[in-house]
C-alpha cells in the first residue's frame, strides 16, 4: 500500500486505497466492492487503478450521461465538481494531481505519527526496564 506512485515526469495514479481515501474526503465512503467496480468501469488497461486517462473518462461518461445515478463514479463526478467540458482537462489534471499528492503527503503523514507513537512506546518501555532495574538495586542495597 505505502506510497504513492507519483511523480511528476509520469502521471501518477490512484489505486484502490488511495481512491478510498479520496472518497472518504469528498463524504461519499464506498464498500470495498464499490471501489472495486468503480476502478473497473473505467480500467481500460485493466491495471486495477486508475491513470490520469482513465479518470477522465469519469468525467467524459458522467457528461455523457453514462453512469447509474447512486455509482460511486457519479458520486465522484459530482463532489470533485470538475466541468470538464469548461475547465477541459486542465482542470481535472490540476485536480488529480493535487489530489495525488494530498493522498500521498496524507499517508507520509500517517507514518510519521505512527513512528513517533512507536518511538515514545520505546522510550516508556525504557524507562520501565530502568526502574525495574533501579528498583532491583534498592532491593540489594537494602537486604
Amino acid at each position: 500500500m505505502g506510497e504513492l506512485q507519483y511523480d511528476a515526469g509520469r502521471d501518477g495514479f490512484i489505486d484502490l486505497m488511495e481512491l478510498k481515501l479520496m472518497m472518504e474526503k469528498l463524504g461519499a465512503p464506498q464498500t470495498h466492492l464499490g471501489l472495486k467496480s468503480m476502478i473497473k468501469e473505467v480500467d481500460e488497461d485493466f491495471d486495477g487503478k486508475l491513470s490520469f486517462r482513465e479518470f477522465l473518462l469519469i468525467f467524459h461518461k458522467a457528461a455523457a450521461g453514462e453512469l447509474q445515478e447512486d455509482s460511486g463514479l457519479m458520486a465522484l463526478a459530482k463532489l470533485s465538481e470538475i466541468d470538464v467540458a469548461l475547465e477541459g482537462v486542465k482542470g481535472a489534471k490540476n485536480f488529480f494531481e493535487a489530489k495525488v499528492q494530498a493522498l500521498s503527503s496524507a499517508s507520509k503523514f500517517e507514518a510519521e505519527l505512527k513512528a513517533e507513537q512507536d518511538e515514545r512506546k520505546r522510550e516508556e518501555e525504557e524507562r520501565r526496564l530502568r526502574q525495574a532495574a533501579f528498583q532491583k538495586l534498592k532491593a540489594n542495597f537494602s537486604t
